[in-house]
């Protein structure tokens, strides 16, 4: 059975604009890779009472949450408190991670402030950190991690190992200069035929070179089922055709990877 997942994303630097969430975008891919469904993204500022009431909802609705942001040293580190106020649970000094951060300072380095990154809810499991020591954690289906990209990846592959798999998703995507007004009527009519394949599609615009700009259609198709997917595919090519446009498929990342 394909697990669900979803992403929860803590920071006021987030809401405010300063900082460019590039996590879930990484998280997803992964995710995708292992054949789980990404079902929702939500964002939260630091703020206990609102990061509790959203992991809660997150966790009781899909099969696996990952939270990214607010287990630092700082005053407005919270997320390690809000987790175990979610869970009902205490909060504390986590032996092992206590050790590992104090090893990593100079004598009189490891103040008040950096302990604050040993406190972890009781129950839980810590999540290696291979770039800066101080561990993430894993209680119940909360995979809890650092806001930091670099950071967030190492500790995300961490746990890959232990996370569920299942048949991951093909996707295919399909570009032509036209207007994306002028395909619906005919993705309505293909939808309709494959109705276990998602289709999607995404306008842009680009520049031509010629002072206006150039318009054209990304159209995916998107699915567990190879067979259905290439016929979906097919399918769009030729209603494309049909429409004067010159189909052109775009190179996916190979199922089963996430580069």
């Amino acid at each position: 059975m394909t697990k669900s997942a979803a992403i929860l994303v803590i920071g006021d630097e987030i809401l405010s604009g300063r900082t460019q969430d590039t996590n879930s975008g990484h998280i997803a891919r992964v995710l995708g890779a292992l054949g789980i469904d990404l079902r929702e993204i939500r964002v939260v500022g630091d703020v206990e009472a609102e990061i509790v009431a959203a992991l809660n909802a997150l966790r009781g609705t899909w099969d696996l949450v990952f939270t990214t942001g607010g287990i630092g040293p700082t005053h407005d580190d919270i997320t390690a408190d809000a987790v175990a106020r979610a869970f009902g649970v205490d909060i504390g000094y986590h032996p092992e991670a206590y050790r590992m951060l104090e090893a990593r300072y100079q004598p009189g380095e490891f103040n008040d402030a950096r302990k604050r990154m040993a406190r972890i809810p009781h129950g839980a499991a810590l999540i290696a950190n291979p770039v800066s020591v101080a561990p993430g954690f894993h209680i119940a289906n909360v995979y809890v991690m650092a806001g930091v990209p670099m950071v967030m990846r190492a500790m995300l592959e961490e746990i890959v190992p232990q996370l569920p798999r299942g048949a991951p998703s093909i996707a295919v995507t399909i570009e032509a200069a036209v207007p994306e007004g002028t395909v619906a009527e005919g993705l309505a009519a293909i939808q309709k035929a494959e109705k276990d394949v998602a289709i999607g599609s995404y306008p842009f615009y680009r520049d031509s070179g010629q002072g206006s700009p150039a318009l054209g259609v990304q159209l995916v198709a998107r699915g567990r089922d190879a067979d259905a997917v290439e016929r979906t595919a097919a399918a769009i090519e030729a209603m494309l055709r049909d429409l004067g446009a010159a189909p052109q498929r775009i190179k996916q990342v190979v199922p089963g990877t996430h580069a």
